[in-house]
């Protein structure tokens, strides 16, 4: 097994980056998304995120980036100040091998450091896997969204988590 190293994301890791992302909205229901984002959408996000102080955090092995993960406001009202949603993705071929856990230990971490309170998972109702490893995490299940997202043509349920940190 190769040797990950979790870090900061820098400019020079978006196309890593931008080929996860892409590869889960064209493959899953895990992002609400229909099309493909480009190099600048995911320039503009990394750039807000890191203005807002946010994380985002790489995983990179001898291919590239293996994954990443960040959080960024729950909602922009002045009283959810102190919660957060993430995500965190992983490269297809690096899936069930610990990633998720090396990135959201840090993750969790920043989110603590910076005074935040409660963070949030918005998983697809029908991704048990994430939702397994969320909880193992120590996230509970909060809410049950019945049809608020479409994609591929059907209607999908959203499932809330939060961990209290």
């Amino acid at each position: 097994m190769t040797t990950i190293q979790i870090r900061d994301a820098r400019e020079d890791d978006l196309p890593g980056l931008l080929a996860i992302y892409n590869d889960v909205v064209a493959s899953s229901t895990a992002i609400y998304r229909d099309t493909p984002a480009s190099l600048d959408d995911r320039r503009d996000w990394w750039q807000a995120r890191v203005a807002a102080h946010h994380p985002v955090l790489v995983a990179i092995d001898d291919h590239g980036v293996a994954g990443f993960a960040s959080y960024g406001e729950f909602r922009v009202w002045p009283g959810y100040r102190y919660t957060v949603e993430h995500s965190v993705h992983i490269r297809h071929d690096r899936r069930g091998q610990g990633l998720g856990t090396a990135l959201m230990t840090p993750l969790l971490e920043h989110a603590r450091e910076q005074g935040m309170h409660v963070m949030v998972a918005g998983i697809d109702a029908d991704n048990h896997g994430s939702i397994v490893f969320h909880e193992r995490l120590g996230f509970e299940r909060v809410a049950h969204m019945r049809e608020v997202g479409f994609k591929f043509g059907r209607w999908l349920d959203l499932v809330l988590l939060q961990k209290i940190l």
